[in-house]
């Protein structure tokens, strides 16, 4: 099997340089490449997030190249926190990178709490990205709203006990999203879905199955 690379690298954002980790994969051009955005930076969110990191595993042992990145102001990132909207750009800048490393390839947004928050706005409005994953929606928000004009196939995953994204909350924002959607609730499990990480590797596996079902014949 062809050398897979773990590159630590800068790309440029629009408030300087942000701090990224890129997951290769075998193939030159793979079905799809990812990028996944990590939460809240003020509440110490980076892209070494646990639940970011299992995102990020489980996409790239299907053989897609996996994009994380510190938001403006994280880690060696420069800039400073915007409370979401300069955050925005920066998901572009990261999209951007990974278009011109895999010309070829549809993208697949993914986001975890604020991640998805200011994700999946990106994502739902760019033309290059085809699936959309949120994870933990921060559904006790009303920020979410925008999900209401999305098109796109996505998966949402949330803890069956997520303090900022309520079982009743997500429920009545899912019903307000198109198809087509899927939404996979974690029972149990808090927001960072503690103890609880394989479920969420699973319903991403089990969602880009049926999104992809040729990939996954080719996994293993």
């Amino acid at each position: 099997m062809t050398e897979i690379f773990h590159r630590s690298i800068f790309i440029d954002g629009p408030a300087g340089r942000l701090e990224s980790l890129l997951w290769t994969s075998a193939s030159e051009n793979p079905t799809l490449a990812a990028v996944v955005c990590h939460p809240h930076p003020l509440f110490s969110g980076t892209m070494h997030n646990k639940v970011v990191y299992q995102t990020a595993k489980a996409l790239h042992l299907r053989g897609i190249p996996v994009l994380r990145f510190n938001f403006r102001g994280t880690g060696l990132s420069e800039g400073v926190h915007d409370d979401g909207k300069g955050e925005r750009d920066d998901v572009r800048a990261a999209l951007d990178y990974l278009a011109g490393q895999y010309a070829e390839s549809n993208l697949l947004l993914a986001g975890f709490s604020f991640g998805s928050w200011v994700g999946l706005r990106v994502g739902c409005n760019d033309a290059r990205v085809t699936d959309l994953i949120g994870l933990g929606i921060p559904a006790n928000r009303s920020g979410m709203k925008y999900l209401a004009e999305c098109e796109k196939p996505k998966l949402f995953v949330q803890g069956g006990n997520d303090e900022f994204g309520s079982r009743e909350n997500i429920e009545a924002l899912f019903a307000t999203v198109p198809e087509p959607k899927r939404l996979v609730i974690v029972e149990g499990a808090d927001h960072f879905f503690t103890g609880q990480l394989d479920q969420v590797a699973r319903a991403i596996n089990d969602w880009l199955d049926a999104r992809h079902p040729k990939e996954a014949d080719n996994l293993g």
